[in-house]
């Protein structure tokens, strides 16, 4: 069986999805299950690819210089040879050129489509359209989703919560809810005091961790608020902020603004085989107050690590936010959530017994069991065209 992949964002470019499609693509090969990706080209690019991805030709998207518009007739003129390789199943991952290439061809190779719909487009588009009115943008955002999501066999879903959301939209076609998963051992085996000691943290000074996209949907100002507010119970808390995004510099204002310069610091992007599980392991509470997450999937690696989750219950994250299990769905207002992270961090007794019960509710995540669920759903679509 073999499946392509097609998808409008992947590394450099580091974000979920381009997280989703690694682990999915790693643990499909070890099932004996060949995928190829295509993905658009990046400016300066420097790692090579192996010969199960194609690049093609892409542009800059306006207001938004990280990402990349792939060229929709090269994406075309692969037909030929997705046919050759005898492609099963096309899985389109994101819901630009990737959706309409993907779409077309399925139904030129006369295969099943699926998609996965990573992002909750309805609550993003405001930050880069301002202009625009708001519920002008939702109804487009809904529509749009629903004429994608209804020209597909199958669509994936990472949470309960998008599929109620999709299916208020009105899309009818089959939604399959199927996370992606982590790898465990990977996240389970960071170092933290090999972390600390390279940034110069001492050891115990309290640390609470955010690990994403540094944009404005990350809704990163409500944690800066509550930092402002945890320091008066808890002076030495360092707030690290581990990531990249366009919303940095409004951010490193904000911080400056609210006098906590010295409590919040700003990491670039960590490596996630070594640098990003030790800075989970060198940290105390992850914290997180994003509203619009379809999943929450590095809620999932901090839970793995062993580090407890404070963090807003809210779409994606509510399936991950079980009571006694490592996790705690804070307040949403961001002088209460503060007070109950000053309130954490200095009860290392419960912290403790958090971190033992995140590592085992993180188990259920596992990247071989997701991939497996995976694979069992590619052969049910593709099985009745085979027998036919």
């Amino acid at each position: 069986m073999r499946v392509a992949f097609l998808s409008d964002v992947y590394f450099p470019r580091i974000n979920g999805v381009s997280t989703s499609i690694q682990t999915f693509r790693r643990e499909l090969a070890l099932l004996g299950l060949e995928t190829l990706l295509v993905a658009p080209a990046y400016d300066g690019q420097t790692q090579a690819d192996d010969d199960t991805v194609i690049r093609l030709p892409s542009r800059s998207v306006p207001r938004d210089p990280e990402d990349r518009l792939m060229s929709l007739k090269a994406a075309l003129a692969l037909e030929d040879r997705l046919r050759a390789a005898e492609v099963d199943l096309i899985h389109v991952q994101t819901p630009f050129t990737a959706h309409y290439a993907g779409q077309r061809l399925a139904r030129r190779l006369g295969v099943p489509l699926v998609a996965t719909y990573h992002t909750l487009f309805e609550e993003y588009l405001h930050h880069y359209l301002p202009a625009l009115p708001a519920g002008w943008l939702r109804g487009a955002a809904r529509l749009f989703s629903r004429t994608q999501c209804n020209a597909c066999d199958r669509v994936i879903v990472p949470s309960r919560a998008m599929v109620e959301r999709l299916s208020a939209y009105g899309v009818k076609a089959p939604l399959e809810q199927l996370p992606t998963g982590i790898p465990n051992l990977q996240f389970g085996a960071g170092q933290g005091a090999r972390f600390r000691a390279r940034h110069g943290i001492p050891e115990d000074r309290p640390v609470a961790l955010f690990v994403g996209r540094v944009a404005f949907e990350k809704n990163i100002g409500f944690l800066l608020e509550a930092v402002q507010v945890a320091q008066r119970q808890c002076p030495d808390i360092l707030l690290l902020v581990a990531g990249e995004g366009p919303a940095r510099p409004a951010l490193e204002k904000e911080t400056a603004r609210l006098g906590i310069a010295q409590q919040v610091r700003f990491l670039d992007y960590l490596d996630r085989q070594q640098a990003l599980p030790d800075c989970y392991a060198g940290a105390d509470l992850f914290v997180f107050a994003s509203r619009t997450e379809t999943q929450g999937l590095v809620l999932i690696e901090a839970l793995a690590a062993g580090l407890p989750v404070l963090a807003l219950s809210a779409m994606g994250t509510t399936d991950i936010l079980a009571p006694g299990e490592g996790c705690e769905s804070g307040p949403d207002d961001p002088a209460a959530f503060g007070r109950r992270m000053a309130a954490l961090l200095a009860d290392r007794p419960t912290l403790a017994r958090m971190s033992q019960a995140a590592r085992r509710h993180a188990e259920q995540w596992s990247d071989q069991a997701m991939a497996l669920r995976l694979a069992r759903l590619y052969r049910a679509l593709i099985a009745p065209l085979q027998a036919a």
